[in-house]
């Protein structure tokens, strides 16, 4: 069949490259992705991953403002797939493909719509979430399901790396999905409502520590705030991203949170409204991250010292 995609982040690469491997039975037609948009800490003007990747694979390419019907004449396609595109396709455009516009989202949808669906399974204490290929229409991640993988989330992951094995689950999934959907195989079902549960982006305050929380509590949300918006708090006057973290054994002396109980070469312990943390990465306000050893070496901390929240 043929398909125009519409993708942007690094999530949609492994689809995109799914699809252009896949040439004897799918056929890009288009690529459409975001504008050159700021990036990174200087916020020079850069491409998106789906651009670099379209590039790299010879593939036509897009680039619009806004999305409309009018910009597809003369493009004659079955099917629209969307991943982690960064904007609601209108109804003009979901109306296009003969066979439907196609979603790929990191999770088992209705659980989790939204924009941050990998962050808030992971600070729900999720074991499992997965991958959808839904049919998209006008609400949010509501369509109706065509098929499902269920992927467990490894003890320690963070969202970056969960992300990334999602997105290449979601690109075998896609191909399946496909597959069927031209042999007619395909059984559309609709979403359960009342299952669903919102998963919106996450701000910055959101990545606050509570030093209140368990420790467990406060370890999920290191991991799924990676690679944003980081769980911060304050040091020193400043700002401290923790970016790696684990759990340590239950204190036996009770002291507040957020106090260092203790320091070795390569992790600090903080104690928790319930048990202690682990850190062993840590970003500095403005720096890279790195290892607790390399933070130490400029950055003395001793056994008493407190952390706190940070406040805007």
């Amino acid at each position: 069949m043929r398909v125009i995609f519409f993708g942007t982040s690094e999530f949609a690469v492994p689809s995109l490259e799914a699809l252009a491997a896949a040439a004897s039975s799918q056929t890009v037609v288009m690529c459409v992705t975001q504008p050159d948009r700021p990036r990174g800490r200087g916020l020079g003007v850069a491409p998106s991953p789906v651009k670099r990747a379209a590039a790299r694979l010879g593939l036509p390419l897009m680039q619009p403002e806004r999305l409309a019907a009018a910009l597809f004449q003369g493009l004659p396609h079955e099917v629209g797939v969307v991943a982690a595109y960064g904007q609601l396709i209108p109804q003009e455009v979901l109306a296009l493909p003969t066979q439907g516009m196609l979603g790929v989202h990191p999770s088992l949808l209705p659980k989790y719509r939204g924009a941050a669906p990998v962050a808030w399974a992971i600070l729900n204490g999720e074991a499992t979430t997965g991958v959808s290929i839904f049919k998209l229409n006008k609400r949010l991640d509501a369509g109706e399901l065509l098929l499902q993988e269920t992927v467990p989330i490894e003890a320690g992951e963070d969202a970056h790396t969960l992300t990334a094995r999602l997105a290449r689950c979601g690109a075998q999934t896609l191909l399946r999905t496909l597959e069927m959907l031209a042999a007619g195989r395909i059984r559309v079902h609709a979403q359960d409502e009342s299952r669903a549960s919102l998963a919106p982006k996450l701000t910055k305050a959101q990545g606050e520590i509570d030093w209140q929380k368990p420790a467990e509590v406060i370890e999920r949300l290191v991991r799924a705030t990676v690679p944003w918006p980081g769980a911060a708090t304050a040091w020193r006057g400043g700002s401290l991203k923790i970016v790696s973290a684990g759990l340590g054994e239950h204190r036996a002396q009770k002291a507040v949170p957020g106090t260092v109980v203790d320091v070795t070469a390569d992790s600090l312990a903080v104690a928790a409204g319930q048990g202690t943390l682990i850190i062993r990465e840590v970003q500095p306000a403005g720096k890279r991250r790195m290892g607790v050893r390399e933070f130490l070496a400029g950055h003395p901390i001793k056994v008493g010292d407190i952390l706190g929240v940070v406040s805007d």
